[in-house]
């Protein structure tokens, strides 16, 4: 009679563990993702980065498209859809990288242009001075 109610006693114990563990993990999977808060730092550090390097000038386009995808990431933030704000703080982050560097390549294009003209002005100025000689 113990060895029954002992199996008895097992058994409810077992089927109360499984069903701890059914809800445990159901609730686990109903839970909201947490918000991409990395990736909207970055987002914001690389808009940040690009304006001080000169991207509005310079990749106005880029950088007012990672402004606007960091605006819609922080609306599905706000919205708890946070798959989507994810995405569209990489794409802001992404957008904000492609600013800097079309920034960087503008700059170093007019570096050379400037050099080309240095160079040029001492060929010229060789030229008068050996014309003289």
């Amino acid at each position: 009679m113990y060895q029954l109610s002992n199996r008895s006693f097992n058994g409810r114990v077992r089927g109360a563990l499984g069903l701890a563990v059914a809800i445990v993990l159901l609730s686990a999977c109903a839970t909201a993702p947490l918000a991409p808060t990395a990736s909207l730092t970055a987002a914001r550090e690389a808009i940040a980065s690009a304006e001080q390097a000169g991207a509005r000038q310079h990749a106005g386009a880029e950088l007012d498209e990672a402004q606007q995808q960091l605006i819609k990431a922080e609306r599905f933030v706000s919205n708890q859809q946070m798959i989507e704000a994810e995405r569209f703080a990489r794409q802001s982050r992404i957008a904000a990288e492609l600013a800097s560097a079309r920034t960087e390549s503008a700059k170093a294009a007019a570096i050379n242009r400037e050099m080309d003209r240095g160079a040029d002005a001492l060929i010229e100025e060789m030229r008068r001075t050996g014309d003289r000689q």
